[in-house]
């Protein structure tokens, strides 16, 4: 909980007004603009909301200059080892801390027992065409659920969401699983109720009838890694998405949808596309690492270097330095070599001693390397956003729940700064 703890006065027309300010655990200060409107007739102006905290969570905390990223405290990098757990992760993302052993065997029994399709759902696929955008699909697919689990419309206790967050988290897989299979021709596999979460998933995408998919410890640990670094990260596009939305008192399943269609969007979840599009450009056209660098500091080249640089972290993405080392774990597992991955470092190695990055604090983020670990999967480059949604989401469950739960919480309505016409007359068409 953030404390009063200091006040700020700002003057306008000769007058001063005097405002709250608040301070975060971690020293951040807030200055409480609520009163302006109702009291003065003034409005604050912040484009993108850049600078504007919009709630008080206790979800996650960034600190953007020092590289630091934390759920419910815990430091991003105490979840990579000794073995990456990612259900464990969406249980205190979304209930505030660690579960017991208890805790956690009754929560991944409830995934298990939740991870089939209605099939009324399932029959949906086939009314869909074959290369339908997965994102799209999974939007649907999420919103269609509330069709099929009218119990979860209304959720007022923990007992409830728990039930709830147990079906989504669970079925997410399926359904992103069902998307890449309709999507190849391939018949639907069911999930195996003896598989952990991330094998199971793994499963679902790539068995066969007649042949089981091999899912090696390795890379069940570099998948679970992929989800739990994707999460939650703070008030980011889809997390104030599905704020949003639930500020109207709307169910989970229709706010989670729409943070799906807020990732689908490049600027946000299609980022680590981008850089796999960029890298595979650069392998098919054979550029050098050190004349992309260069084109990419020249303002008459058309040569963008995505990965590089990040809306909220001024120093080195705390996730990108795990998923680094996770690429290097799992390709010496495969015993096999990734061009992408060569290129990957080369183009980091030489943008981190350079100075116009250096001075500008444009280091790797979080979608330079997930692409590539994806990709050593299997994962197409299709399904690499619904990948990162389905880590999210029990993030913006918490998201969810902490808003439909605040105490007085409102309906979130921005204020605007009109520029429009002033008071203007209806002109008749014979008169135009």
């Amino acid at each position: 909980m953030s404390d009063l703890s200091d006040s700020a006065k700002l003057l306008i027309d000769g007058k001063t007004i005097d405002l709250n300010v608040y301070t975060g655990v971690e020293g951040e200060r807030s200055i409480d603009v609520t009163s302006l409107f109702k009291d003065h007739g003034l409005t604050t102006y912040d484009p993108s909301l850049g600078n504007t905290a919009i709630c008080r969570s206790s979800i996650t905390y960034i600190d953007g200059e020092r590289g630091v990223l934390r759920y419910r405290g815990i430091p991003i990098e105490q979840f990579d080892r000794p073995k990456p757990n990612y259900i464990e992760v969406a249980w205190a993302l979304i209930f505030g801390r660690l579960p017991d052993d208890e805790e956690l065997s009754q929560f991944r029994e409830m995934l298990t027992r939740h991870e089939l399709l209605h099939e009324g759902l399932s029959n949906q696929f086939m009314a869909l065409p074959v290369d339908a955008p997965p994102m799209a699909i999974l939007s649907a697919m999420i919103s269609m659920m509330a069709c099929y689990h009218k119990e979860f419309l209304l959720l007022e206790d923990e007992k409830s969401l728990m039930g709830a967050a147990a079906r989504l988290i669970s079925k997410i897989r399926t359904i992103a699983a069902f998307t890449h299979r309709r999507a190849m021709g391939l018949p639907f596999i069911y999930p195996d109720p003896s598989l952990r979460y991330c094998a199971n998933f793994l499963h679902m995408m790539f068995s066969l009838p007649y042949k089981q998919f091999d899912v090696s410890e390795e890379m069940e640990d570099a998948l679970n890694l992929v989800f739990i670094l994707h999460a939650d990260h703070e008030q980011n596009c889809s997390a104030s998405a599905v704020r949003v939305v639930c500020s109207a008192q709307a169910n989970l399943f229709a706010s989670c949808s729409a943070g799906v269609n807020a990732l689908w969007g490049p600027l946000h979840g299609g980022a680590n596309v981008k850089v796999m599009e960029m890298l595979e450009a650069i392998y098919r056209g054979g550029y050098r690492p050190e004349d992309c660098i260069a084109a990419a500091k020249d303002k008459n080249d058309s040569f963008r270097l995505y990965g590089f640089g990040h809306r909220v972290y001024r120093n080195y993405d705390p996730r990108a330095k795990i998923l680094k080392t996770a690429c290097d774990r799992l390709f010496k597992t495969l015993k096999r070599n990734d061009p992408l991955l060569d290129i990957a470092r080369k183009l980091e190695e030489l943008a981190l001693k350079d100075p116009y990055f250096v001075d500008r604090k444009l280091y790797p983020n979080v979608d330079f390397y997930s692409g590539i670990l994806l990709r050593a999967m299997g994962i197409p480059t299709d399904m690499f956003t619904v990948m990162f949604a389905i880590g999210r989401l029990p993030g913006w469950i918490a998201q969810w729940k902490e808003q439909h739960f605040a105490e007085g919480g409102k309906i979130i309505r921005p204020r605007q700064l009109y520029v429009g016409n002033p008071k203007t007359d209806y002109i008749e068409m014979e008169k135009r």
